[in-house]
């Protein structure tokens, strides 16, 4: 039978429908959206760089703007230079004619915040600034306080098998094909046996720590249930949810935490482009997702869970000078991590899922916190047992190709036979790694530059071979 003119003509705009519904199914950005990103991008790495780092342009341009996200290539490669306003701590990068540059203005302790998309220099003035008094902020200085005994440098650790595998872990393909390696500390509670870094840095050089953010987000959790203003098990105190018709108000603190939310991210998990590169603000942004499965029975890993945690943290502090002020006075600041800068948006949140500027020993001055069960000189700073609650596989798990998950840090457990059971570690993008290991008494920092989507540092195999090291038989007896 012959088909009619009139029914061909409708198969065959059927035909075209079907044609494209697939890519008009995929929601994308605009390229100006792209191109506002790229420069928010330069001009947030480029501000944190210069003005928490003190880097010079050499090394922001072969560190910070290479191995970034594919999409943003093309456009940072026609971006414009930053405008660098020294004076006033302001970088602008221009984008598009007839908009205002991208804005990232640095402020003390806070470091650098990212003005919105289409926000003016007039503006920079209204960002939230905090005033925090310390003998001890001297920004080139660091004493390498706790640790009393400390190796050299850049020098030899005494122990001729441990030198040989720091050595590896800075030079390619070791732990990794395409990894890129910056520092790397290695200490037990009572001295730090090796601290090595590439040219051009030292132990006050700080780097940004992506996701370790999160377990130094998890640790300013600790410290506010410690002191009674927050419980892990009460439903997060997050004002957006509160509405009567709204299961999300279910979700508890504990379930942002161990990533195990239940709500929908369409897009990759650890991806935020709208409020780390777009100028966007956690209230916006990491609020808005709805509900996919009940809450505590899936993992999955969220930026927006741990920025949740966090807000649910402010808004059970009595106004916004009180939650800037409280991760520094009751927590860094007490530890001696006087090197970092946890960054916020423009309205005053930490971004403490990723935005975090710190050194290598501030790290280790956290690892050593938790290996004391969070006492630190005699004051119980974490709740008792914190360390074993964050390391612990409570909730639901990842996949078993990934490490275990805690609270907002990750396991090492049985399915790394390589390494002790007890080891867990905090993780960021580009290899950067806290790892601590109570059997063993020791805390292992490594940064790096690892660039986005390729192989990075393998840190289950670089703890092995420095375990094996430690105590090789030629070397003596490790004293944990």
């Amino acid at each position: 039978m012959k088909m009619n003119s009139f029914m061909m003509r409708f198969l065959s705009i059927v035909g075209l429908v079907a044609l494209f519904v697939p890519a008009i199914a995929q929601p994308q950005e605009h390229p100006d959206t792209i191109r506002a990103y790229a420069a928010g991008h330069k001009a947030a790495l480029t501000c944190s760089a210069v003005f928490n780092a003190d880097k010079d342009l050499t090394q922001i341009a072969e560190h910070e703007l290479t191995g970034i996200y594919p999409h943003l290539v093309e456009d940072m490669a026609t971006l414009p230079d930053a405008v660098i306003d020294r004076e006033n701590r302001i970088v602008t990068v221009a984008f598009k004619e007839g908009m205002p540059p991208r804005i990232s203005a640095w402020r003390p302790h806070l470091g650098c915040a990212q003005l919105p998309v289409g926000a003016t220099l007039d503006e920079v003035e209204l960002l939230p600034r905090v005033d925090i008094s310390s003998d001890s902020l001297m920004i080139d200085v660091d004493d390498g306080a706790p640790w009393i005994t400390r190796a050299p440098i850049n020098g030899s650790t005494g122990h001729a098998a441990l030198d040989a595998v720091i050595a590896k872990a800075f030079e390619k393909p070791n732990y990794g094909r395409d990894q890129f390696t910056t520092a790397i500390l290695i200490a037990t509670a009572d001295q730090i046996l090796a601290e090595h870094y590439i040219s051009g840095f030292t132990p006050t050089t700080s780097q940004r720590t992506w996701s370790v953010a999160k377990s130094i987000g998890a640790s300013v959790i600790g410290v506010a249930v410690q002191q009674g203003i927050l419980q892990v098990d009460a439903p997060a105190n997050i004002g957006a949810w509160q509405r009567p018709l709204d299961p999300r108000g279910d979700i508890t603190l504990e379930n942002l935490l161990q990533m195990a939310s239940g709500l929908d991210h369409d897009l990759a998990g650890n991806r935020t482009d709208r409020l780390y590169l777009g100028g966007g603000l956690v209230s916006d942004t990491a609020t808005r997702n709805a509900l996919e499965v009940t809450p505590g029975t899936r993992w999955k890993y969220a930026n927006n869970d741990t920025l949740l945690a966090l807000r649910s943290f402010r808004e059970s502090m009595d106004g916004l000078d009180a939650y800037l002020r409280f991760p520094f006075e009751e927590l860094l600041y007490k530890i001696g991590m006087t090197h970092t800068q946890l960054e916020t948006d423009w309205d005053g949140n930490f971004i403490l899922s990723s935005q975090v500027w710190t050194t290598a020993r501030d790290l280790a001055r956290l690892g050593l916190l938790y290996l004391n069960d969070g006492v630190w000189e005699g004051a119980q700073i974490l709740p008792e047992g914190w360390a074993d609650y964050v390391a612990t596989a409570a909730g639901p798990q990842p996949p078993e190709r990934f490490p275990g998950y805690g609270a907002q840090w990750w396991l090492y457990n049985e399915r790394f036979p390589e390494v002790p059971d007890d080891m867990y570690a905090a993780r960021g993008n580009r290899g950067q790694n806290l790892a601590i290991i109570p059997s063993f008494g020791l805390i292992i920092v490594r940064r790096g530059y690892d660039p986005a989507g390729g192989q990075g540092f393998q840190l289950h195999e670089f703890v092995a071979d420095v375990l094996v090291a430690l105590n090789a038989p030629d070397e003596g007896e490790f004293h944990k």
